[in-house]
């Protein structure tokens, strides 16, 4: 199944409103944003990155149409200002962050999804060094509930944990499934049923801190104020709370040098989220360079 962009059109429009060169795909994922830029502005040079090496090798060949015009870096993009020295280019148009899960992670063997019945990994980069396993096998109790309500906002954080602490005793836990089941298991029937499967936020969570995704996400955002030429764009879709109170709060306490161009986040269309359910809790936020 291919991966579906999301807010496609509104956040390339955004991106390129002030015209440009030179622009950084931040998640490349797929290709699909990447792909949508360089049609829309034949004068676009796009530098892709992506710690993932899979996604890679999907979006060198989605853009393979447009040869000459795009480079792919496999990287963390907290380091983009070390591809943008190794590209050679000092200023550019435009960053665009799409920080949703890629669909080939999520129908991959790593472990993000509880739909499948996968190795506990969860890194984006397999070069890393901490997986999930690690997470949900070594820590302790208390610094599982920590993880789990700072990045999850798990309101059932402790019973999952002491669940989670109580069945790797026997044996630990290997696969995205066991560990689904454990948690729908800990917490109260009620709450096993509903629209939302019981260990999304778990996963989410775990996810997180194998990435140190926010953490990282801060440091990238406050580096790409070092290389937005005057009018550049930066562009960030969010797809929880977490990611976008980071956003919204770097781009409200840098105002002196971006202009908020999103008064209220910008979110898909009830015909995107009919068409692509994933995109639902999705919010875009931009913002441009003044200075």
């Amino acid at each position: 199944m291919e991966h579906i962009s999301v807010l496609l059109e509104e956040s390339t429009e955004l991106l390129l409103g002030n015209g440009g060169r030179f622009y950084v795909d931040c998640t490349v994922g797929g290709g699909g944003h990447t792909k949508r830029i360089l049609e829309k502005n034949p004068d676009a040079f796009v530098i892709g990155i992506d710690q993932d090496e899979e996604a890679l090798n999907f979006a060198e060949e989605k853009l393979k149409d447009f040869e000459g015009r795009f480079s792919l870096y496999q990287a963390n993009f907290v380091d983009l200002d070390t591809v943008l020295r190794e590209e050679g280019v000092p200023r550019v148009d435009g960053f665009l962050f799409d920080l949703g899960m890629s669909m080939y992670q999520l129908r991959g063997d790593r472990g993000f999804s509880f739909q499948e019945n996968s190795p506990l990994d969860m890194r984006m980069d397999r070069r890393n060094g901490r997986t999930a396993y690690q997470v949900v096998n070594e820590y302790s109790l208390e610094k599982l509930i920590d993880v789990f309500k700072r990045f999850g906002e798990e309101r059932f954080s402790g019973r999952i944990a002491k669940a989670i602490v109580s069945y790797r005793r026997k044996k630990p836990i290997e696969t995205s499934k066991e560990l689904a089941d454990l948690v729908a298991e800990s917490v109260p029937p009620a709450y096993r049923y509903g629209r939302i499967h019981p260990a999304t936020k778990v996963f989410q969570a775990i996810r997180i801190e194998v990435n140190r995704e926010l953490e990282i996400l801060e440091e990238a955002l406050r580096k790409t104020l070092n290389y937005l030429g005057k009018g550049g764009r930066l562009v960030v879709i969010s797809f929880h709370s977490l990611e976008d109170r980071i956003v919204k709060r770097f781009m409200k306490e840098n105002q002196e040098v971006l202009r908020i161009l999103t008064k209220k986040p910008i979110v898909p269309s009830d015909s995107e989220v009919n068409f692509n359910p994933a995109a639902r809790s999705a919010k875009l936020r931009a913002g441009e360079c003044i200075g």
